[in-house]
C-alpha cells in the first residue's frame, strides 16, 4: 500500500511539473518570459492606479515578450499620452503599442 501511495505522489508531482510548462502562452519561449511579462503588466497597472491623470479601469494592458499593448478608452489625448509614457518608463518594456481610443 505504501508503494502505491508513493507512486501516486511521484506521478502527481511529475504531472504538476510538466503542466507548469503549459502556463506559457501566446508563443512565449519560457516560463521566465511569461513571469517577466506578468511583472511588467502588473507594474504598469499599479502606476496607472497611483496616477491621477489616468483612468486605470478604462485602459487594458497586455505584455508579450516585453512589448506592451495598451487598449481601451481615454478622455483626452493627454490621458492617452500619459498612459503611454508611464508604460515606457517601466523596466523591461521594449516597445509600446498604444491603441487607446479617445472618447469625449
Amino acid at each position: 500500500m505504501k508503494t502505491r501511495t508513493t507512486a501516486a505522489a511521484v506521478v502527481t508531482a511529475v504531472s504538476l511539473l510538466l503542466m507548469s510548462g503549459c502556463a506559457v502562452t501566446r508563443d512565449q519561449e519560457t516560463v521566465g518570459a511569461y513571469v517577466d511579462d506578468t511583472a511588467i503588466t502588473t507594474s504598469i497597472k499599479a502606476r496607472f492606479v497611483s496616477n491621477k491623470e489616468v483612468a486605470a479601469s478604462a485602459i487594458s494592458v497586455e505584455t508579450l515578450n516585453g512589448t506592451v499593448m495598451l487598449s481601451g478608452f481615454a478622455k483626452s489625448a493627454t490621458e492617452r499620452d500619459t498612459a503611454e509614457s508611464i508604460a515606457r518608463q517601466v523596466k523591461g518594456v521594449k516597445a509600446v503599442r498604444n491603441e487607446i481610443a479617445i472618447r469625449p
